[in-house]
């Protein structure tokens, strides 16, 4: 097998939990080969750089192997070698403490009395 359709590939290597949602990422610009945008249809090769692009990050893998077969967890490694920049990891950080710093999960809509603590916190004027 010398080349592999690139939305097979990158669901093979669980990048996306369904064939057809990467075959959309890719429909959508947001999978790259060595720079170039493409189509679901377009082929990987062996030394490819894939690059996809999940907002605010940019993930960055070099193609080790190929498969079209989706693969458990552990065998991913042999496949692609995770060479995101430092740059991008850090985005993804902040983005996760800025989450973060909401409100708890689960707790719902603010109620009245908690959305006028929260104005009169940040001094909005209405």
């Amino acid at each position: 097998m010398d080349e592999v359709r690139i939305d097979k590939f990158i669901w093979a290597v669980r990048l996306f939990k369904t064939r057809s949602l990467a075959a959309e990422e890719c429909g959508k610009g947001r999978v790259t080969i060595n720079g170039a945008t493409v189509k679901p249809a377009r082929m990987v090769r062996v030394g490819d750089t894939v690059a996809v692009t999940k907002p605010p990050v940019t993930y960055s893998y070099k193609v080790l192997q190929l498969s079209e077969k989706r693969m458990g967890a552990k065998l991913v490694p042999d496949f692609i070698k995770d060479i995101t920049s430092d740059e991008q990891k850090e985005v993804l950080e902040m983005h996760k403490l800025s989450y973060s710093l909401g409100r708890k999960k689960g707790t719902g809509r603010p109620t009245k009395r908690e959305r006028r603590e929260i104005d009169k916190l940040m001094d909005w004027d209405d």
